[in-house]
């Protein structure tokens, strides 16, 4: 079987799918690996430890995709003038393709997919299993963003993080206000408490208190009528009543903090509304909110997707795809998920597609012509006109 990893094209997109440590333990399971040259140099990874692992390294984009049984990929496929047109059309018909690839914000990628036969592995939907847990993309990459956003936002802070003794008297620690405390929550605690911060956070969940508290955070929280958990780590949309509490609770932690850190997405997908511009005047001055939510519509409702702007005093960031900003590690840690799911269903010098497996159920979107994955197929049935 000849894997293959191409250079991504999206533009703000540094890391790599296959790193040389994976590929030289794939290369021993008995895999030809295919390496586009130039494709981990920006995670820091240059293409002579491709070939010192094992690796063949090649020029041509469109040649690879088209030759390879099986590639790993970061993001969805997308137009691209070195694969000569869009990258799903460009792979090799009743390929493997294994991606982050969001199939309910990724309609058209879905069916140009399903229409070259591919079979698309989509590893956000790798179920949150204990089998499946070193498959984990969305908690691999989570933590990373977790991390980078503490540093985003003290960078952007007139102020310390931590308290300091000074010959000119004492500088108070800055207070730190988390909101979802799913993988990117809880990580955003951990680095504010290492960095000297006072942190509480809260989340929608009350059965992850002691998560938060485990880290360092002070809890804080409303009793809500109904469960707000869906499953997997993720949260369902509150009821009217508790949206109302919610949001005097937030009105009140946030008026009180020098950053608040939003994490919350419902379903993994989709941004709740949750700091107002009402509330945003009611913060300090000087102020910062990092909404980690911001390419799902943004937990704030003055985020601008990709930039950073000051309003009523405050700075709001609204980083996309964070990770990317930690392109070595990102990319160590996300080719070891790959590699991971290859070797489980690599048997006998072949890739056993499963589809039975509880895993390759959940994961596989589209599969010798069709979409077989019941929720992208309902997705995109719902969006055809009357």
């Amino acid at each position: 079987m000849i894997l293959a990893a191409v250079k991504e094209v999206r533009a703000d997109e540094r890391r790599v799918a296959l790193v040389p440590e994976s590929c030289k333990r794939l290369v021993k399971a008995g895999i030809d690996v295919v390496v586009q040259a130039g494709a981990g140099v920006a995670a820091g990874y240059p293409d002579e430890q491709y070939a010192q692992a094992g690796a063949t390294v090649e020029a041509d984009a469109r040649l690879i995709l088209g030759n390879a049984d099986m590639v790993f990929h970061v993001q969805p496929p997308l137009e691209s003038p070195a694969a000569g047109g869009h990258e799903a059309d460009a792979l090799k018909k009743g390929g493997v393709l294994v991606c982050t690839l969001k199939p309910s914000v990724n309609p058209d990628a879905v069916k140009r997919l399903a229409a070259r036969g591919v079979t698309a592995i989509a590893m956000d939907c790798v179920p949150r299993t204990t089998r499946a847990q070193a498959m984990d993309v969305l908690s691999s990459q989570a933590n990373i963003a977790g991390y980078k956003a503490v540093l985003l936002g003290a960078n952007e802070l007139p102020r310390y993080l931590p308290m300091f003794m000074t010959a000119a008297g004492t500088i108070l620690a800055a207070k730190v206000f988390v909101i979802g405390a799913g993988v990117a929550g809880l990580q955003a605690i951990a680095t504010a408490r290492r960095l000297g911060a006072i942190v509480t956070a809260t989340d929608v969940r009350p059965e992850v208190k002691e998560q938060i508290e485990s880290v360092g955070a002070k809890y804080v929280g409303i009793e809500l009528s109904q469960s707000a958990a869906a499953g997997g780590g993720y949260a369902r949309e509150l009821s009217t009543e508790d949206k109302a509490r919610q949001a005097q609770l937030l009105a009140e932690q946030c008026a009180q903090v020098d950053m608040v850190v939003t994490t919350a997405l419902i379903g993994g997908v989709r941004a709740p509304r949750l700091i107002s511009e009402d509330i945003v005047r009611t913060m300090k001055p000087g102020s910062v909110i990092v909404d980690l939510a911001a390419e799902g519509g943004g937990n704030c409702a003055l985020t601008e997707p990709g930039r950073t702007i000051v309003k009523h005093g405050v700075t709001i960031l609204g980083p996309p795809n964070l990770p990317a900003l930690v392109p070595l590690h990102a990319s160590l840690v996300y080719s070891r998920n790959l590699e991971k799911l290859l070797l489980e269903f690599w048997k006998d010098g072949r890739f056993n597609l499963n589809l039975d497996d509880d895993i390759l159920k959940a994961s596989v979107i589209t599969h010798a012509g069709e979409v077989v994955h019941p929720p992208t197929r309902q997705a995109l049935e719902s969006a055809r006109p009357a």
